[in-house]
């Protein structure tokens, strides 16, 4: 019977080591925030470049939708973009704000890229985002949780 009552005592010091570690665990994820894994895991922001349609005014007009799957809604939202042209060169740099951005909800946004032609693009790379912050919240990095894609002939890369 020692050995019954030696054994329990080691099952519970063990049960209250794994409590402790777990409650050090917690308090460390409050006082320095959540891991960057356990960020990633929080959700996506898919970004697709959805379609591009010509302007008779010889602009192009860029759709935009946004997939906001990551548990936040952003209150800022703006990415700087490089067209590239056919043969592959910067032609311009826009900077769009497609704020706000609701959470769980897909939303469109329309941007011109003015005196472009559509089939002038082969190529639109985010290249920066200047702003991404959750409503009452501090900026963050969302270029993490980003998730790229273009139905255009332009693929929209990183």
């Amino acid at each position: 019977m020692p050995a019954v009552k030696a054994r329990s005592r080691r099952v519970l010091s063990a049960e209250i080591l794994s409590l402790q570690a777990f409650v050090i665990f917690l308090a460390t994820a409050l006082i320095y925030g959540v891991p960057a894994k356990a960020q990633d895991q929080a959700g996506r922001l898919t970004v697709e470049l959805n379609k591009f349609e010509d302007d008779p005014g010889g602009s192009c007009r860029a759709f935009f939708l946004f997939r906001n799957k990551t548990g936040l809604t952003l209150e800022g939202f703006e990415m700087s973009l490089a067209i590239l042209n056919t043969g592959g060169v910067i032609d311009r740099l826009l900077t769009i704000d497609a704020a706000p951005i609701p959470v769980a909800r897909t939303t469109l946004k329309l941007f011109e890229i003015p005196q472009t032609r559509c089939d002038s693009i082969s190529e639109v790379l985010l290249h920066e985002i200047g702003s991404c912050r959750p409503q009452n919240s501090d900026e963050i990095d969302c270029f993490p949780l980003l998730d790229l894609t273009s139905r255009t002939s332009a693929p929209l890369v990183q």
